[in-house]
C-alpha cells in the first residue's frame, strides 16, 4: 500500500470538538461549570443512570474513588499485574498495598479464581480491569466480593460502553472509573469519570475533587484540585455523541481482522460479553513477538505492546533488594507480556488499510 504509515492509534479532534472548545473559551466559564455538569449527566446514560463525577484524569478517578471508599494504610486491594501502572499506583497513593493476581488467558482480565486465592484478612477490595475494552468476569467477581464482604472498584478506563450480560461496565461495583485520554475510544483531551449508584458516595467524590468544598470557602473535608475543565467537558460531550458509531466501527474492524488474520492468535470474546476494542490485541507465540512487530514497522504498519513489563516487575513494586516478590506467581501474566501485540483497530481505518494490516500480519508472522 502506498502512502503514509498506519499508526497504532489515530485520535479524533474534529471541527465539532474545536467549535465546542472555542464556544466555552468565549463564554468565560472554563472550570467546573455547566459543561461539566452536562457531560456528567450525559455520561450517566452509559452506565444505567448511575451518578457520574468528572475529574481531570483516569488516574485521579481511581485515586479519589479509593479515598472515598476509605481504603488506606494496612489495607490490601487485589489488582491484576497485567495492566497500566496507574491501577496499582492509585492503591499505593492512598497508603494501601496492591496484591497482584493472575489473569484469564482469553480476556486478559483478572481471573476470579486467582483473586479468590489472593484474599487475606487485610483485603478490603478487588479492582478488576476491563483491559483492552473486554469486560472482566464481573458476575463471578461480584459473587466472590459479596461472599467475602469486599468492595469492588472497576477500572474501566479502556472500556467505554463494554458490557457483560447486558450490564455496562462501570455499573457493577461501588464505583467505576473511566479515562478520557486522547487515544481512548472517546476523549476529552484529558480527563476521567467516576460512576456510582450511591448518592452520598458521589457527593463525597465531588467534595474530594474540589478542595473539600461544595459551597465556596465552606470546606467540609480535606480535598484536592482534580476538577475537569469546561473546555475538556465540551470536547468530551462531542466525543460522547459519536461513541456508539465509533464502537460499532471498531467492532466491524475487529470482525474483519478476525476473519482474515491466520498467522497469530486473534482475541477471543467471552460469552455474553460486549467487547469495544480499545485495542485489538493478538498473541504472537513462539517467542517471535518483537520480530513480528519489527516486520510490521518495516511495512508501515504501526503496532504497540501493552504491556511489556507487568506491574509487579516495575521498580516501585520490587522488594527492598530490588527483586521480584516471590509471592507473585503469575504465569498467565508473564506469558501475555511476552506475546501480546496490539494492531490498529481505530474507527477511521479504511477498507484498504484493514486489508493491508491483515495481509501484512499474515506475511510477516507466517515467515517466522
Amino acid at each position: 500500500m502506498n502512502g503514509k504509515p498506519i499508526p497504532p492509534a489515530r485520535p479524533v479532534i474534529g471541527e465539532a470538538e474545536i467549535e465546542a472548545a472555542v464556544r466555552v473559551l468565549r463564554s468565560g466559564m472554563v472550570v467546573q461549570g455547566p459543561e461539566v455538569k452536562a457531560f456528567e449527566d450525559e455520561f450517566s446514560t452509559l452506565v444505567d443512570g448511575r451518578h457520574s463525577v468528572a475529574v481531570n484524569s483516569g488516574t485521579s478517578a481511581l485515586h479519589l474513588a479509593l479515598i472515598a471508599m476509605g481504603v488506606g494504610p494496612g489495607d490490601e486491594v487485589i489488582v491484576p499485574s497485567f495492566s497500566f501502572a496507574a491501577s496499582a499506583n492509585a492503591v499505593r497513593l492512598v497508603g494501601a498495598e496492591p496484591v497482584f493476581a493472575d489473569i484469564e488467558p482469553g480476556s486478559f482480565c483478572l481471573d476470579p479464581d486467582a483473586a479468590a486465592a489472593a484474599i487475606t484478612p487485610r483485603t478490603v477490595a478487588i479492582m478488576p480491569v476491563h483491559l483492552y475494552g473486554h469486560p472482566a468476569a464481573m458476575d463471578r467477581i461480584m459473587e466472590l466480593a459479596q461472599r467475602h464482604g469486599l468492595a469492588v472498584l472497576e477500572d474501566a478506563c479502556q472500556a467505554h460502553g463494554a458490557a457483560l450480560n447486558g450490564t455496562p461496565v462501570g455499573a457493577f461495583g461501588i464505583a467505576g472509573t473511566f479515562s478520557f485520554y486522547p487515544t481512548k475510544n472517546m476523549h476529552s483531551l484529558e480527563g476521567g469519570m467516576i460512576t456510582t449508584a450511591d448518592a452520598e458516595f458521589a457527593r463525597t467524590l465531588r467534595l474530594l475533587r474540589n478542595q473539600g468544598m461544595e459551597q465556596r470557602y465552606a470546606n467540609e473535608i480535606v480535598g484536592a484540585n482534580m476538577r475537569l475543565t469546561d473546555v475538556a467537558a465540551a470536547v468530551g460531550r462531542e466525543q460522547f455523541k459519536q461513541l456508539p458509531q465509533w464502537t460499532e466501527q471498531r467492532q466491524a474492524n475487529a470482525k474483519f481482522l478476525d476473519s482474515r488474520i491466520t498467522a497469530v492468535v486473534t482475541p477471543p470474546v467471552a460469552d455474553n460479553a460486549k467487547h469495544v476494542y480499545h485495542q485489538y490485541t493478538v498473541r504472537v507465540q513462539g517467542g517471535n513477538r518483537d520480530a513480528v512487530q519489527q516486520g510490521l514497522t518495516e511495512k508501515g504498519i504501526g503496532s504497540a505492546v501493552y504491556y511489556p513489563t507487568p506491574i509487579h516487575r516495575l521498580k516501585p513494586y520490587l522488594t527492598a533488594e530490588g527483586k521480584v516478590n516471590p509471592a507473585w506467581d503469575l504465569p498467565e501474566t508473564e506469558k501475555a507480556a511476552a506475546e501480546v501485540l496490539s494492531l490498529p483497530v481505530f474507527p477511521s481505518l479504511t477498507a484498504e488499510e484493514l486489508e493491508y494490516i491483515a495481509d501484512g500480519v499474515n506475511t510477516v508472522a507466517g515467515k517466522l
